[in-house]
């Protein structure tokens, strides 16, 4: 734990850890909020450090969330196991590459990307709200979504993180061609994968502030629980709004950086 944290910094910490933990679990994009927190309640902190507490409490909530939905939800447990071990291989790859890595040319290629999906998401109004269709995925679509959702994504996760879980839940649904609550449920375990492997590579690294973390991953497990029963008591259309929310939010987030911060 950090020694000159005020009690108030750790309290709000605890505030953008729940609520992040809630955003996990429904949509993903939680690190959007709690990463700039941490950055702003430790400004002396070095970045790694900031990144391998933050996937030490990501870790906690989303594994939470995880295994709510798996209690509630059915999905193809092998598929979302071929896609999270990719995923955790990129993410490993991607937290080894964090401390090069330069926000200052990847921001750009983010927002393109996240103004794809929003666009995608809005001029299809009934993306993600039908039932997923019945009988086995082709064997193309599946090695699809490990390259993509499980190699690439992961990668992402492991290098900077904020809104993998809306990049997995999109990803899903357009390869496929599950329905929101399905993936979102199945993005769950491929983010426990990618949490996995990025947690691993700050540890060995020595990047992670241990207690801090302990105590915000509690936090972030309330959230979590609480958000993955609202997601499945509500269904697609409440996850596919929140996603909207969530991605407009992540834009705004990497557009003030990029033009207005520092």
């Amino acid at each position: 734990m950090p020694a000159d944290i005020s009690l108030t910094v750790l309290s709000l910490l605890c505030l953008a850890a729940l609520t992040a933990g809630w955003i996990d679990a429904v949509v993903g994009g939680g690190g959007l909020l709690l990463l700039p927190a941490l950055l702003v309640g430790l400004p002396h902190t070095p970045a790694a450090f900031v990144l391998g507490t933050n996937k030490s409490t990501a870790i906690v909530g989303t594994t939470a969330a995880a295994v709510t939905y798996l209690r509630k939800t059915p999905i193809d447990v092998r598929i979302a196991l071929r896609i999270g071990l990719a995923a955790l291989a990129g993410s490993l790859a991607g937290a080894f590459f964090a401390a090069g890595i330069n926000s200052d040319v990847l921001r750009p290629v983010i927002m393109v990307i996240l103004l794809a999906v929003l666009a995608f998401v809005l001029l299809r109004p009934a993306f993600g709200t039908a039932p997923a269709p019945s009988g086995p995925v082709t064997r193309q679509r599946v090695l699809a979504a490990v390259l993509l959702a499980g190699l690439g994504i992961g990668f992402y996760d492991g290098l900077i993180g904020p809104g993998t879980g809306a990049f997995l839940i999109v990803a899903l649904a357009a390869v496929l061609h599950m329905d929101l609550v399905t993936s979102s449920a199945t993005a769950k375990v491929i983010n426990v994968c990618t949490n996995i492997g990025a947690l691993t590579m700050f540890a060995i690294q020595g990047t992670v502030l241990w207690q801090l973390g302990a105590l915000l991953a509690l936090f972030n497990l309330i959230g979590g629980m609480v958000g993955a029963r609202m997601a499945l008591k509500r269904g697609a259309g409440f996850v596919r709004g929140v996603l909207v929310v969530v991605v407009v939010a992540l834009l705004c987030k990497l557009a003030f950086d990029q033009w207005f911060a520092g």
